[in-house]
């Protein structure tokens, strides 16, 4: 008995060898293949705006009185938004000056030829109307010929419309001689004029920009502010146009990421023509804009302004009781898709056909049923027809 006790120990030490040389079962995360609801969309940044922006612009020349509005000031349809009055006149330097006395000078001798030129004018009608008479009493006793008569007659005509064309004569040169006063006469010589022109709010809203604040002298078309209403916002999102092909009309979409509540809404326009746009990396890429249409009511996104930024999630694919798979089980195998099953504590490689995916599931069209328990993310140390066992919980 003594004899087989040694024995007996070093038979315990070679099994307690053999036990713990033997290769341990692979611990694994496993997941179960089952009918979901799948969903695929495409995520992207884009930006919230007004639909309707309405600058407002200078109508005419002039001062523009300085706007006392400032960004997020309501103001109603037809309300004054700014005035512009007229501009001083331009000073004259001494050559500028030297010139338009002259001018003034030649206008005032022009305008006394031309009062000269009519009195001349009034005083030969005088003389050919009292010839004219004479000629027409001699006529009617039949002591002046016919020719004599009529010519008689023409000249008093003659003479009529030679005072007409001088009087005409006399008010160019005194509309030339005001025109040449005009340029010498000082700021508080001009006659007085109407204050202002003023320029009123096409629609109801809030100011978003002002543009031309101080008060300066503009041309018509200058840019003064811009209007719009708040409550009236749209979504624009830039797509590659790879994914803008999927997406349709009235598609429902998420929008987020601007610093409250996510926030329904839906594709309202997909624009027919993309635009090159270059890539932070320095890649040309081909983008669609897509105007997304905000659902609910304005009170929803008060906090949302025009040109904010905000992240559009657009649903492009969806369905209820998808056969899924976690997409932390795939791996490439080759040209396909793989991933490991665990049955009966060994692992067994499957190959598989997958359909749509997002960014966690993805669908298995072929080579899985419900049910099949998948391993997650597989450590080198899972292959073919090892033995593993799930992590507690797993």
């Amino acid at each position: 008995m003594r004899r087989l006790l040694p024995l007996a120990a070093a038979l315990a030490v070679i099994a307690a060898l053999v036990w713990a040389f033997l290769p341990r079962p692979v611990e694994v995360d496993l997941a179960e293949v089952a009918a979901r609801p799948l969903e695929v969309a495409v995520e992207e940044e884009g930006e919230a705006r007004i639909r309707e922006v309405f600058t407002v612009s200078a109508s005419i020349a002039g001062r523009l009185q300085r706007i006392s509005l400032h960004a997020g000031d309501a103001v109603r349809e037809g309300e004054r938004v700014a005035a512009i009055g007229p501009a001083a006149p331009v000073l004259l330097d001494s050559r500028s000056r030297a010139v338009a006395e002259a001018t003034a000078a030649a206008a005032v001798a022009a305008t006394e030829l031309a009062r000269a030129q009519l009195a001349q004018a009034e005083a030969t009608q005088d003389f050919m109307t009292a010839e004219a008479a004479r000629a027409t009493a001699l006529y009617r006793k039949g002591a002046l010929s016919a020719r004599a008569y009529d010519s008689a007659v023409r000249e008093e005509k003659t003479a009529r419309a030679a005072v007409a064309s001088a009087l005409a004569n006399l008010a160019v040169r005194e509309k030339e001689l005001e025109s040449a006063q005009a340029v010498l006469r000082l700021d508080g010589a001009s006659p007085p004029a109407a204050c202002c022109v003023d320029i009123l709010a096409p629609v109801s809203g809030r100011v978003l920009r002002v543009l031309t604040e101080s008060e300066q002298v503009v041309q018509p078309g200058t840019p003064i502010l811009e209007l719009g209403d708040p409550g009236n916002l749209e979504i624009v999102v830039e797509l590659l146009s790879r994914d803008a092909v999927r997406v349709a009309e009235g598609a429902q979409a998420t929008v987020s990421g601007w610093g409250g509540a996510p926030i329904a809404a839906r594709v309202e326009r997909v624009e027919p023509a993309a635009v090159t746009r270059v890539s932070a990396l320095g890649i040309e890429e081909q983008r669609v804009t897509v105007v997304l249409a905000l659902e609910g009511t304005p009170a929803d996104r008060r906090q949302l302004g025009h040109g904010f930024r905000v992240t559009a999630r657009i649903a492009i694919w969806q369905q209820e009781g998808v056969l899924t798979i976690p997409v932390g089980a795939l791996f490439r195998d080759g040209t396909d898709w793989g991933t490991y099953t665990l049955r009966d504590g060994r692992v067994a490689l499957r190959k598989i056909v997958l359909g749509e995916r997002n960014e966690d599931f993805a669908q298995v069209l072929d080579g899985l049923a419900a049910g099949d328990r998948v391993i997650l993310h597989p450590s080198d140390r899972v292959a073919d027809g090892v033995r593993a066992v799930a992590l507690p919980g797993g």
